[in-house]
Formats: C-alpha cells, structure tokens, sequence
C-alpha cells in the first residue's frame, strides 16, 4: 500500500487521479470519450507505456460497473462483427509497443486518435446514401476491429475509433453505451495476461492505487447514467466528437 500512495507525488496529482477517475465512470455509462481526454492525463502522471498498466485496471473496474447496468441493452450482433480482428489488433499492439520507447508510444497514441477523428470527419461529410453503402461493406466491421484492437492495446485510445463505428451504425445513445461498453470490457480483460506477462507494466501498487479510485468510478457512472437520459441525441453525436477532437489535441501538447 506505501508503494501505491508514493505513485503519486504531489496533492495535484491527486485531484488530478480521481478526476480522470470520474470522467472514466462517466464515459463508461454514457458520455463516450470523455475517458479519452484521460488518456494524456493519465500520460503526464505516470509516463506514456507505464500508464496502460495502471489505467487498465481502473477501466476493468469501470466497465464491470458499466455492463452490470447496461446488461440487457446492448448489441452481441456488433461485438462479434469486431472481436476477431480485434483481437489481431492487440497482438499488433503488443508486438509493436514491446520494441519502441515511451516517446514514440506516446505518439502512437496521439495518432491512433487522430486516425480516429479523421475516419469521423470523412464519415460525416458523406451523403447518408454513401455512408450506409460503406457502412454496410463486408470490409467494414473487420477493419474497425483491428484499429480498435490495436489502438486500445497502445494507450487504451479506442474511443475516438469505436465512437466513430457505433456512430456511423446510428444507435440510440443507450445502445450506443451498452454495446461500446461491452465490447470494451472484453477487450480490456483479454489485455490484463497480455500487458501482466508481456510488457510487466501491471503491478500491486498500481492495483492498489486503483482501488482508492473506485468510489469516484462509482461516482462518475452515477453522473454519466443522469446525463445520458436527459441530452439530447443530436447534442450527445457533437458532443462525442467534440470530445475526440479534444483529447487529441491535449495528448499532442502534453
């Protein structure tokens, strides 16, 4: 437990901690992406690499929470479409993180989120016509499968990705939530052995530290569950990508 507390080092870096705690509990139970704007936070904290391992387990508990309350609303048919290249994706992801320094890590990152905002702005200006006819293409789902799985094993920086697939499929905001956080916890979960026996970047402290994070996890799903009933469909697409375009720009800067 000492190993935990001297993680953090200064009383900013604190409120800083369990802010991004909360905006994790909020992301997971409806603001999708706002977790996103953690990703740099989280960077900053504890070093790019060294801070999956830690924000990993934080995001277990978080989507545990998150599927607990989304159980019945959300899509298999959309998981499964994504797993299996989802799946290549992270051991792209793995290989490729286990030979480069935390430098170049952390612009993989900022890139995977770049990526993502670039798909979401193409995306949106299209004509509905041409956005179902790529949308519906048998290379579509696999594609966005592999730049998930890839981009969630560097970083956990799916969210601008996968905000643009659930998008571009036109689910409701409680749809959109279920399923993202379905997929999600499956993916995070399969990365604990991968990150645990391959980039040793997951440890007790880090555990421990997280678990001081769960009451805030709690409050900040509490927070995203109350927004997410009452904003509006229209407002919560610009607010997601809002979001995205602003977490890529922090990770830049920071």
């Amino acid at each position: 437990m000492q190993e935990a507390l001297q993680l953090i080092s200064s009383p900013q870096g604190w409120v800083l901690y369990f802010t991004c705690a909360v905006l994790i509990g909020m992301s997971k139970t409806g603001i999708q992406n706002i977790g996103t704007l953690t990703v740099p936070l989280f960077a900053l904290l504890f070093g790019a690499k060294y801070s999956t391992g830690i924000v990993l387990i934080l995001l277990c508990f978080a989507d545990l929470t998150a599927v607990l309350y989304y159980r019945k609303a959300f899509l298999w048919s959309e998981v499964k479409k994504l797993l299996p290249l989802a799946v290549v994706g992270l051991i792209v992801g793995l290989l490729l993180g286990n030979v480069i320094d935390d430098t170049a890590f952390k612009i993989t990152m900022g890139i995977s989120i770049i990526a993502g905002i670039i798909v979401m702005l193409w995306l949106e200006r299209l004509s509905v016509e041409k956005q179902n006819l790529i949308v519906e293409n048998k290379w579509y789902a696999p594609f966005f499968g592999f730049i998930l799985g890839f981009s969630t094993m560097i970083g956990n920086a799916a969210g601008p990705a996968l905000s643009v697939y659930m998008l571009s499929k036109k689910l409701d905001k409680i749809t959109f939530a279920a399923t993202s956080a379905w997929f999600i916890m499956i993916l995070n979960f399969t990365k604990v052995p991968l990150q645990a026996f391959v980039w040793h970047n997951l440890s007790w402290s880090g555990f421990y530290l997280n678990l001081m994070a769960v009451p805030f996890i709690l409050l900040g799903g509490f927070i995203g569950i109350k927004i997410v009933k009452v904003i509006p469909e229209k407002t919560f697409r610009y607010l997601i990508m809002t979001l995205v375009t602003i977490s890529a720009i922090l990770l830049i800067v920071l």
